[in-house]
């Protein structure tokens, strides 16, 4: 394949049907209105030189470089700012023309380096091929005047350069990241011949607010804003289009290659989730896949303190088959299961789910997206019927008040918060739910119209009392709850009673009366109202019953089943949708259909040829008790590092240490594979071939960049150990198994890979009624058929602050960061992120006798760790907070065993924590303080 070049029309699409007709060099062409005449032809296949227009962003008409004469009018307008005209006449190749672009061209070439042939950008310079589109023969100009070649170059950024020799001033890299990434980081700084860009006076793209998302990269014209990479390696050669194996928005790239090596990761225009936008993780941080950390051969070894054995493979895939018969052997065939990874494709998650109830003969399988968001399945499948988020990303852009509760986008899901912020530029008024004063509260040409700063664990409490000012206030949309929805009366009673008024909750929740009442009836108002949710919701002991709790707001005002409104979850991993679609619990099969159903159970039983068991198995909680009280044996672990990402980890390292095999699939050695005895060498996204599905339902297609550098597909090597154990499964591609879960998965049914390479992406459901899927749900009427209010009592979490744990700690993500760490920790974004921090409020802080940048020891009644503390004023007093992606922090070492009571989702968001300086800087305060009272008495 060689290097995908997509086009560039110059202007943005306007919406409408076609109803402006204009002839451009004697060809006629129809046209939205509004159209620029640069797109218009462009759309006709005439294309007009440009330097500062491309079709990501607004027009600007500062080259001068695309003027055009058109009749009637004096002058040559700029053809990008120039809307097309019924009945206009434009010449876009006129001697006139061409002399002015002449001109243009060689002031621009005049003060840029003429080092073509050794600047890296040398074949993919739209200056360089400008020069040559206008004809430009000579430059007249010498160098002996004022000129900026000796610009000095800022390398500061560990993944992109800025050569300011090579700027021409065009503002697409400022426009992109005002415009695209709404992140205002980069400015014109200066007038004429003085300008230039600038990331803040004085200040390098390290030091700035700039992002790395890579907008401002891909949006210069010249080798000015240039990968380091492309610099290193030379410039690419061939593409292959993939999926970013990152968070849950599911961005498409194009995974750009020169020879077997790859060079960039550019974000493909036509990708339905982020349509040609990026973050620093997808964009940048992909160096994990070629790590020298990542082992490639298969290990064993008979004791998790023996030193580690590589073998070949139809030794360790024999291992593992004889082993795990052993222990049923002497145990039973329930001694073993496996957990399952939302980092790995559809394909796999669905093969070792087959594997552990066809060739285990047990329903022991789990999956860590019953450990972030099983309660969005639970709580939206009793409410809507289908467990999933209602929209599409681009919804948003018709929302007129949005909703984010528990979620922190610009840090967790960065490309959708570009969507949503420049929404609120637009208008839109948004509300925040969070402990935390994340960046949405304000953040440059933002602010919330309210923010609910809650107590950790009070959200029903405050969804709740956001209901019943909708009930009692007569804000209900009773025509969609009449025509649609079934329970609101016994519903309605409870909410509207005096205990869940905002008045009667305030004690609980912190949050002002006030406050919340204007928030709900904001939303209640809106012609669009969305909800956007995340693990702050989904990780309580009540997770299930705020999901339903949402579900119940958003019915009462009619906010489903349109663009611009919905109950959306932002899923933190690349495939927590699909992993849980692919049937990753122990009571449900793929697509959510329970085990104990006869009927349901009986179609994989014809398909695969195996008796099913008709009850549940365990979950990983399960699992670890069971493991502890030696009931429980062995275990698979495909793709997660349970040993830092579980609760409460001294329990999960005691029931792995009482395992008699463990068996780790992954990229490195991670936490959990020190208690391993079988290590098998997994394959990075680069190299999988298969689907991811977005948290929009979005299936998209992973294409292998390179083959398994270990060998072996994550697919084939589940097979193979199922086969081992005496159940034959055999493949000869994931389309295939594509192909079987699309046969037995109705929401899967018309599902295919030939469908998607067609489409680009496919929403599920996608079947006979929705051959090419389905954006928007529950459109005219809800999946279960009528949407079903349920009560949601608030029950306070047993998780409570005492004299000896008097805070409460709650986690989350950053930007650079992702998960554990595995994969971003071994990239260049350690530059922003290096270790974990504790943020402390000043009081808490002061109570304490701690100052920023203390270490600290965080304990909690399950386990204690030490981290540096950062003085912040984002989360009230009493409430402290860090991130987990170091394991040497380690900080699921505090959290407790709780959980949500519908599905044992764990409740990291709220732990009773205690704080103090930890014992050496401790000591070092201490001396401090002796040597300033010296200091004192001397003085005096």
């Amino acid at each position: 394949m060689t290097l995908l070049k997509e086009p560039d029309f110059g202007t943005p699409e306007r919406p409408g049907a076609a109803t402006v007709s204009v002839e451009i060099d004697g060809q006629q062409v129809t046209v939205p209105e509004g159209t620029s005449v640069m797109r218009a032809a462009a759309e006709a296949g005439i294309d007009v030189p440009k330097l500062c227009a491309t079709d990501s962003l607004e027009a600007f008409g500062s080259c001068r470089l695309c003027v055009v004469e058109i009749d009637g009018r004096r002058g040559t307008p700029a053809s990008c700012t120039t809307p097309c005209a019924d009945g206009m006449s434009v010449k876009t190749q006129t001697p006139k023309v061409e002399k002015l672009r002449q001109g243009v061209m060689e002031l621009y070439i005049s003060d840029h380096p003429l080092d073509c042939l050794t600047c890296p950008a040398n074949g993919d310079c739209e200056l360089q091929d400008m020069a040559g589109v206008v004809g430009l023969r000579q430059v007249r100009y010498g160098y002996e005047g004022a000129n900026h070649l000796d610009a000095e170059k800022d390398t500061s950024n560990p993944y992109f350069d800025f050569d300011p020799s090579k700027c021409i001033a065009c503002s697409r890299c400022v426009r992109a990241c005002d415009e695209v990434q709404g992140t205002f980081a980069l400015t014109i700084e200066g007038r004429g011949f003085e300008s230039k860009v600038s990331a803040g006076a004085g200040e390098s793209f390290m030091d700035s607010e700039c992002v790395s998302c890579g907008s401002c990269v891909q949006a210069c014209p010249t080798s000015t804003l240039q990968e380091k990479s492309v610099v290193d390696l030379g410039m690419p050669t061939r593409s292959v289009i993939t999926t970013c194996a990152y968070c849950g928005v599911g961005c498409s790239f194009k995974a750009e290659l020169r020879g077997d090596e790859l060079v960039r990761m550019v974000p493909h225009k036509d990708g339905g989730a982020n349509e040609g936008h990026s973050c620093v993780k997808g964009r940048f941080a992909f160096g994990y896949a070629t790590h020298p950390d990542r082992k490639l051969k298969p290990m064993v070894r008979d004791r998790i303190t023996d030193p580690w054995r590589e073998v070949e493979w139809d030794e360790a895939i024999g291992t593992v088959a004889r082993r795990f018969r052993e222990i049923q052997g002497r145990y039973g065939s329930g001694a073993i299961g496996a957990i399952s990874s939302s980092r790995c494709t559809n394909e796999e998650v669905y093969v070792v789910q087959k594997m552990v109830r066809a060739a285990f003969g047990n329903n022991n399988i789990d999956t860590c997206a019953r450990v972030c968001h099983s309660p969005t399945g639970y709580g939206l499948k009793q409410t809507f019927g289908e467990s999933a988020g209602t929209q599409d990303f681009r919804s948003v852009a018709e929302a007129d008040v949005i909703v984010v509760i528990g979620a922190n986008p610009t840090d967790g899901h960065p490309v959708f918060a570009s969507r949503m912020k420049r929404r609120l530029r637009e208008g839109a008024e948004l509300i925040v739910v969070d402990p935390r004063r994340i960046d949405l509260v304000r953040s440059p040409h933002i602010e919330a119209r309210h923010h609910l700063q809650l107590r950790p664990s009070t959200n029903v409490a405050v969804v709740n009392a956001m209901a019943h000012v909708v009930v009692t206030e007569g804000l209900t949309d009773e025509n969609f709850v009449a025509e649609r929805c079934e329970g609101y009366e016994e519903w309605a009673e409870f909410v509207a009673r005096p205990e869940n008024s905002p008045e009667a909750t305030e004690e609980v929740s912190g949050v002002p009366a006030s406050e919340l009442r204007a928030a709900a009836r904001l939303y209640a108002s809106a012609d669009n109202g969305a909800i956007y949710y995340g693990l702050g919701v989904t990780e309580h002991s009540q997770g299930s019953t705020m999901v339903m709790g949402m579900a119940n707001l958003a019915m009462a005002c009619g906010n489903i089943g349109r663009d611009g409104v919905g109950v959306n979850p932002l899923r933190g991993q690349n495939n927590v949708q699909g992993s849980c679609d692919m049937g990753s619990f122990p009571h449900e099969l793929p697509g959510y259909r329970h085990i104990s159903d006869d009927a349901v159970r009986g179609v994989f039983e014809n398909l695969w040829g195996s008796a099913l068991l008709p009850e549940p198995g365990l979950r990983i909680p399960n699992m670890f008790d069971a493991a502890i009280d030696g009931d429980f044996r062995g275990l698979f672990v495909h793709g997660e590092d349970i040993a830092q990402s579980d609760p409460n980890l001294q329990h999960v390292t005691a029931a792995l240490e009482a395992m008699e095999l463990v068996v780790v699939q992954d990229l490195f050695l991670n936490e959990t594979a020190k208690y391993a005895h079988v290590f098998l060498p997994g394959a990075s996204f680069l190299e999988k071939d298969g689907t991811f599905t977005n948290a929009e339902r979005r299936v998209n297609r992973v294409r292998s960049v390179m083959p398994p550098k270990a060998g072996k597909h994550e697919w084939q090597i589940v097979c193979e150990i199922a086969t081992a154990m005496g159940y034959a499964m055999d493949y000869d591609h994931p389309s295939q198994i594509m192909d079987e879960i699309a046969s037995v998965t109705p929401t899967f049914a018309g599902v295919s890979f030939d469908l998607i390479d067609k489409l680009g992406s496919i929403q599920w459901p996608c079947n006979e009624e929705a051959p090419e899927g389905t954006p928007t749900m529950h459109v005219d009427a809800f999946t279960r058929g009528k949407g079903k209010f349920v009560v949601t009592s608030y029950v306070p979490t047993n998780e409570r602050s005492t004299r000896r744990f008097p805070l409460v700690l709650t986690t989350g993500r950053i930007l650079s960061q992702y998960n554990v760490g595995a994969q971003t920790r071994r990239t260049g974004n350690v530059a922003w992120h290096p270790e974990d921090i504790l943020e402390v409020h000043p009081h808490d802080a002061e109570e304490r006798g701690i100052t920023d940048g203390d270490l600290v020891t965080l304990s909690s009644r399950v386990g204690a760790t030490t981290l540096h503390a950062q003085i912040s004023d984002r989360m009230p007093p009493g409430v402290v907070y860090t991130t987990f992606h170091h394991p040497v922090t380690g900080a699921n070492v505090v959290t407790t065993e709780n959980s949500d009571w519908a599905t044992n989702c764990p409740e990291y968001k709220v732990t009773a924590v205690q704080v103090g300086l930890a014992p050496k800087a401790e000591a070092e305060a201490e001396a401090a303080r002796e040597a300033a009272d010296e200091l004192v008495t001397v003085v005096d």
